[in-house]
């Protein structure tokens, strides 16, 4: 089907975000002219001040409007600890549980030698120098992905920190609650295993 100009633009732009395809760039789009002008607006204008407003936090790499960010500024937040996440949406999924009160470190990025992505591509440096300056810190906890990736990442990371004499721990992996066993990939199952406690 060919759509007038300015929707056909409309439904490209939309069908370039993640996880959204043509049919639902083109919901999407049909919803949008279908808002009133002051809402369509005001949608446009907190893309344009996002975009121009938020930046990475000096400190730790979070996606924030101020610097340091809210988290690294809180005298509240326990800062002999930091946690290691891959994305800031990682920082918002671990501050759901409400139960971590240390600092954070995100990476914007994992380790992945097949697509070309290697220590110095990720945000690695800073976390070394962030270490070396604060002696306050005495626990990292890697907060990666259960992927290759995020596995090869945290190994990285922990080889590294361990001449410092700071204590590397890793989040536990395996089954879910409500999950079962015989659903669970062998990966899965091993991680669980590794990660047991004792009752």
């Amino acid at each position: 089907m060919q759509y007038p100009k300015p929707l056909g633009r409309l439904i490209g732009e939309l069908s370039k975000l993640p996880g959204i395809g043509s049919k639902t760039a083109s919901r999407l789009a049909y919803y949008i002219l279908s808002m009133q002008d002051q809402e369509a607006e005001s949608l446009a204008d907190s893309i344009v001040d996002a975009k121009r407003t938020m930046h990475f936090c000096s400190v730790c790499g979070n996606l924030t409007d101020q610097d340091p960010c809210a988290i690294c500024s809180d005298p509240k937040r326990r800062q002999d600890m930091v946690c290691v996440v891959e994305t800031q949406q990682d920082v918002l999924a671990v501050e759901r549980v409400q139960e971590y009160r240390g600092l954070y470190h995100v990476l914007n990025g994992v380790i992945s030698p097949m697509e070309g992505i290697g220590p110095d591509d990720i945000n690695l440096r800073s976390l070394i120098l962030r270490l070396q300056k604060h002696p306050e810190i005495t626990e990292v906890i890697l907060a990666t992905n259960p992927s290759v990736e995020g596995e090869a990442t945290a190994t990285y990371i922990a080889r590294l920190l361990k001449p410092s004499g700071i204590r590397v721990s890793r989040i536990a992996h395996g089954i879910p609650i409500g999950g079962d066993l015989e659903y669970a990939d062998e990966v899965t199952l091993l991680k669980a295993l590794e990660g047991r406690t004792e009752l």
